[in-house]
C-alpha cells in the first residue's frame, strides 16, 4: 500500500452480493463463538456501487474479523445504508471490549492494537486497520470508530457510490528515479539462437511429458515459481491427472503445441513475458484454441483474461481448497457434453440466422425476446456464452446487463453484443463497467460471431464443418484491431523507429514517433484524444520510460491509455518496475513482431470496433 503500487479495478458491484457472501464466511465463525452476526441492507441502500470489490471486501473482512475476535458475548453486525452525496456507509457493529477514546487515533497506526492487554489476550500484527484505513481512502472514502470500553465498537466506511480516481486519496509517493539515467542498453539483433526453436527443456523436478497418457487427462501448468508448480503437480496426481510443467511462456507455449494438454494452469506472471500473451497465441492456435485455460496469479489481470477466453481467474496465494475448486472447474468443463446458448434477440429472422450459424448437435440454443425473459432464464438455468442485441422491446442491452451485475440472474456468462451499428466510445465505456463479464464489442459479421461463440463454447475447431471452418479462417485474416489505430512509438534507437514504423504500418496503424519522454508528452498533448497505444522504450536520454508513463498517468485524461513498455531484459524486478510504474505490460528485446502483436491485441479489444 504504502509503495503506490496497489491499482484500483473498479467495477459495477452488486451490495446484496457482497453482504451475502460476508454473511455466509462469517456465520460459522460466529456460530462457534455463540454470538448472533445480523447482515442487512437498509430499504434506498442502492442495488450496486462502481468501485474496487475486491478492495472493498477485504476492507470489511478485516473489520467483521476484528469484531468477531474481541466479543466474548452478544452480537456482531453489518449494516449497510445510504448516505447524502451519494455516498454509501457500511457499519461494522459489535458488543465486544470497547476502545478507550484516547486509543481511537493509535488503532490506525500499523502494529498498534487498543492497549497491551487486549495485544497478549487477542493476539495480531496490529497491520489491519492501518491497511484498511488506506484501502478505503483509496477507494475514496474513509473509516471512522465509535467505541467505549465495555460497550463494544462501531467502525464505520464511507464510500462514494461511484468511484472516481480524482476523488481518491492518492497513494504514498514512491521514491523518485535517480536523475542521471543508467547507461543505454542497445538491443541484441533479431537473429541469435534465443529465437531459433528449440526443445523444450525439462523442468527443476521431473514432470510426466515422457509417461503415456494412458487414459488420463493432461494438465499443462505454466508457472515459473517452482514451489507452486510442486503443489499444482502434487494436487494434479491426486486428482488422477497426468502433468507437464514449464516455467517460462516460450517452454509453456511449445509444450501446448506440441503435446495438446486438455487444459492449461497459467501464471500471468512469466519471466520471459506475460502469461496474457501465451493466453492470446492459444487462443489464435485453432489447434489448441478450444483447451481450455484457467489463469493463476498474485496480480489481478482478470478482466483481459476473461475476455480473451480464460474460463476463470484465481488470485495467488491460494489455499489448498481454493485450488481444488480451480480443478473442480476445469474438470466440469471437460466433462460438459451440451453447450448452452442464450440468444437474446426480438427479431424473428436475426434469431433464425443465428441458429443457422451456431447451432449444432452439442449446442442447445435457448432464445429470449425481451430482457426480462432474459433475467428469467439466467435466474432459472446455467449458460455457457449470452448473445444480447442492444435494442430491446422492454430495456436496453445496457439496462439489462445492469440488472444482471445487481444479482438478479443466477449468474453472469461471457456476453457477446452483436448489433448491427457501431458503438460510442461512451456506449463502450458503459459495458466495460461490468468488467466480471465479458464483453466483445460490435461483433456483426456471422464469421465474427462464429469465431467469438467458438471461442467460449471451447468448440475444437477441426470438428467444425468445411464451411465453417472456411468462415473462421476468413474471421482472422481480417486483422482490424490496427487498423486505423494510432500508435505512439517512443525509443531513442532509429533502427527500432524504423523497423516498428514499417510493421505497424503495414498492419494499417498510423505512427507517431517521439524519441525520449519528454517528447512523449509533447505528443500526447498534441494528440489528446488520438492515441490508442504507447509503446515505450525504457531506457532513454532526457526522460527514460520509467518516469514518462508515471507522468502519463498523473494526467486523468491518460489514466485508461494502454501503455506497453519495451526493456532490454525482462528480469523479474524489471517487470515490477515497469508495472509499479504505471504500465499495462511488457515486452523484452530484441522484439519478435508476433509476440508484440499479440501482447497489442490484448490491450486495445476495449478500443476495438469490430467488422
Amino acid at each position: 500500500v504504502e509503495a503506490g503500487k496497489l491499482e484500483v479495478r473498479a467495477e459495477v458491484t452488486p451490495i446484496a452480493s457482497v453482504a451475502e457472501g460476508l454473511r455466509n464466511m462469517f456465520a460459522p465463525l460466529a456460530q462457534r463463538k455463540g454470538l448472533q452476526l445480523q447482515v442487512d441492507v437498509e430499504e434506498g441502500t442502492p442495488a450496486t456501487l462502481f468501485t474496487d470489490r475486491q478492495r472493498l471486501e477485504q476492507i470489511l473482512r478485516n473489520l467483521l474479523a476484528n469484531a468477531v475476535k474481541f466479543t466474548e458475548h452478544g452480537s456482531v453486525a453489518l449494516k449497510v445504508a445510504p448516505q447524502a452525496q451519494d455516498r454509501i456507509c457500511f457499519e461494522v457493529r459489535d458488543s465486544g471490549i470497547g476502545i478507550d477514546a484516547s486509543q481511537h487515533d493509535l488503532i490506525f497506526e500499523a502494529f498498534r492494537q487498543a492497549d497491551g492487554t487486549a495485544s497478549r489476550r487477542f493476539g495480531g500484527t496490529g497491520l489491519g486497520l492501518s491497511i484498511s484505513r488506506d484501502l478505503a481512502r483509496l477507494l475514496g472514502g474513509d473509516i471512522a470508530v465509535s467505541s467505549a470500553p465495555g460497550q463494544g465498537s462501531t467502525f464505520t466506511v464511507v464510500l462514494p457510490v461511484e468511484y472516481a480516481e480524482r476523488h481518491a486519496q492518492q497513494p504514498v509517493a514512491m521514491t523518485p528515479p535517480e536523475q542521471t539515467p543508467p547507461p543505454k542498453v542497445k538491443p541484441a539483433p533479431p537473429p541469435s539462437p534465443a529465437s531459433a526453436p528449440r526443445k523444450p527443456q525439462p523442468p527443476t523436478f521431473a514432470d510426466d511429458r515422457d509417461t503415456p497418457a494412458a487414459g488420463k487427462r493432461t494438465v499443462l501448468v505454466v508457472e515459473d515459481d517452482v514451489r507452486f508448480a510442486s503443489i499444482l503437480f502434487d494436487l494434479a496426481h491426486e486428482l488422477g491427472y497426468r502433468c507437464l510443467v514449464a516455467h517460462d511462456a516460450r517452454e509453456g507455449c511449445e509444450l501446448a503445441m506440441t503435446q495438446l494438454p486438455d487444459a492449461v494452469l497459467l501464471d500471468i506472471l512469466l519471466p520471459d513475458e506475460t502469461g496474457l500473451a501465451v493466453l492470446q497465441r492459444l487462443k489464435e492456435d485453432p489447434r489448441t484454441r478450444h483447451i481450455p485455460v484457467h489463469a493463476l496469479s498474485a496480480e489481478d489481470r482478470s478482466e483481459p483474461a476473461l475476455q480473451m477466453g480464460a474460463i476463470g481467474y484465481a488470485r495467488k496465494p491460494a489455499s489448498r481448497e481454493q485450488l481444488q475448486e480451480v480443478f473442480s472447474r476445469l474438470e466440469s468443463k471437460l466433462s460438459q457434453k451440451l453447450k448452452r446458448v442464450l440468444l437474446v434477440e426480438d427479431d424473428p429472422r436475426q434469431q433464425e440466422s443465428v441458429r443457422a450459424l451456431i447451432g449444432d448437435g452439442d449446442v442447445e440454443i435457448v432464445s429470449a425476446t425481451r430482457g426480462d425473459e432474459a433475467l428469467q432464464a439466467l435466474a432459472d438455468s446455467v449458460f455457457d456464452v449470452m448473445i444480447i442485441d442492444l435494442k430491446l422491446p422492454d430495456m436496453t442491452g445496457q439496462e439489462l446487463l445492469k440488472r444482471m451485475a445487481a444479482g438478479e440472474s443466477k449468474s453472469f456468462p461471457p456476453v457477446i453484443v452483436y448489433t448491427g451499428r457501431n458503438l460510442t466510445r461512451d456506449e463502450e465505456s458503459e459495458l466495460l463497467r461490468y468488467s466480471r463479464s465479458i464483453i466483445i464489442k460490435g461483433a456483426r459479421s456471422p464469421e465474427r460471431l462464429l469465431d467469438e461463440v467458438t471461442l467460449f463454447l471451447h468448440k475444437v475447431e477441426t470438428q467444425l464443418s468445411s464451411e465453417r471452418q472456411k468462415m473462421l479462417r476468413t474471421a482472422r485474416n481480417r486483422d482490424k484491431a490496427f487498423e486505423g489505430r494510432r500508435i505512439l512509438v517512443v525509443d531513442d534507437d532509429m533502427r527500432n523507429i524504423f523497423a516498428l514504423t514499417s510493421a505497424l504500418e503495414h498492419k494499417g496503424a498510423a505512427v507517431e514517433i517521439a524519441r525520449n519522454g519528454v517528447e512523449a508528452l509533447q505528443k500526447l498533448e498534441q494528440n489528446p484524444d488520438g492515441i490508442d497505444l504507447v509503446l515505450m522504450d525504457i531506457m532513454m536520454p532526457e526522460m527514460d520510460g520509467f518516469t514518462a508513463t508515471r507522468e502519463i498517468r498523473k494526467n486523468p485524461r491518460w489514466q485508461k491509455l494502454p501503455v506497453i513498455a519495451v526493456t532490454a531484459k525482462a528480469m523479474k524486478e524489471d517487470q515490477e518496475k515497469c508495472l509499479a510504474a504505471g504500465a499495462n505490460d511488457y515486452l523484452a528485446k530484441p522484439i519478435e513482431l508476433e509476440r508484440l502483436f499479440s501482447l497489442m491485441r490484448v490491450w486495445m479489444p476495449k478500443l476495438e470496433r469490430m467488422l
